[in-house]
């Protein structure tokens, strides 16, 4: 499916082909794990070109989902990219890339590492332009009025999007552990390539993970003797996991403004009022044709999944997690 454009979407809005084509073509960039990937330089000189130009009018007031990969923000920015306002960006690392220089966390863009954290210090003068302008020129030519960048690892960012953008919305997308790991492990057997996966080139993502947000973290003091032995996906997974959760989890102990908390499960049991909440939540005018399609693009699961086994090391934190978050923990 080229874009997410898939053929509900084109029945309920076929004009949404072209901001879908244009972020996917000359916005998004193709990742490592991805063909046609001679496209990026042109991209990246289209952001040359974009931070160049002096697009000022409307302010832009983005809405951000975040959360971790493989929770169900892929889907969701498809349903609130069928809203009529709305341009839909998946994972524009491309765009962060050129706007920072320091967000390549698995060697799409660049040989120099990238920083999961960012803070309102990176808020810079000259990176707020590029990023203001880079959403302008994408809302200019697609015809949208507001944009949408599914990038689950701005989480991490929250500081530098509020300073950036004051008016901005978040939707953080939370999942069961046991799914997410689960399909963490399947993507990167099944779409790895050229010696990437998840976790990037030579594991760069994992490498940046674990220096960045494991070590650091006395939470994870207990698991530290045992990182030599976290190797199995389902086990790298649960580290990522947890680790995204616990900020989640951060961010609602200090009520993070303008940030709204939104379940996978119940996203897929009560789509029409899950949807319509976070239409209300972003001011996005009422749109009874984008409910009608995320009702039928969203089901609920048949049942629960079998529980990963994991490293007996990650256990507790892993449980502690799931129970923290209101799911429950028991698994093999």
């Amino acid at each position: 499916m080229i874009a997410q454009l898939d053929p509900l979407l084109l029945k309920t809005r076929p004009w949404k082909a072209w901001p879908r084509l244009l972020a996917y073509l000359l916005f998004e960039g193709r990742p490592l794990t991805t063909r046609g990937r001679w496209i990026n330089p042109l991209v990246m000189a289209g952001y040359r070109l974009w931070g160049a130009l002096p697009l000022r009018p409307a302010p832009v007031r983005p809405i951000f989902i975040l959360g971790m990969g493989r929770s169900g923000t892929t889907v969701l920015g498809r349903v609130l990219g069928a809203h009529r306002e709305v341009g839909f960006l998946n994972e524009p690392k491309a765009l962060w890339q050129a706007a920072t220089g320091e967000d390549d966390l698995i060697g799409s863009y660049s040989p120099h590492p990238g920083r999961f954290r960012m803070t309102a210090a990176d808020a810079r003068a000259e990176v707020v332009t590029r990023l203001n302008r880079y959403y302008r020129a994408y809302l200019r030519l697609s015809g949208c009025r507001r944009v949408v960048d599914k990038y689950p690892e701005l989480l991490f960012r929250t500081d530098l999007l509020d300073r950036a953008f004051p008016e901005a919305r978040k939707i953080v997308l939370i999942r069961s552990g046991h799914d997410v790991c689960r399909s963490v492990a399947g993507w990167s057997r099944t779409h790895g390539r050229d010696g990437a996966n998840w976790w990037g080139r030579q594991g760069r993502k994992w490498h940046l993970l674990v220096d960045q947000l494991v070590r650091p973290d006395p939470a994870f003091a207990p698991l530290l003797p045992h990182l030599g032995e976290i190797c199995r996906q389902e086990d790298m997974a649960a580290v990522e996991w947890i680790v995204a959760m616990r900020e989640v989890l951060r961010m609602q102990a200090m009520a993070e403004p303008r940030t709204l908390y939104v379940s996978y499960e119940s996203l897929l049991r009560h789509p029409r009022r899950e949807v319509r909440r976070m239409m209300d939540f972003c001011a996005l005018a009422p749109d009874d044709k984008a409910l009608a399609y995320a009702a039928r693009l969203l089901r609920a699961p048949g049942g629960a999944g079998t529980a990963p086994r994991l490293h007996p090391a990650l256990r507790p934190l892993f449980d502690d997690t799931m129970h923290r978050l209101g799911y429950a923990p028991a698994g093999p």
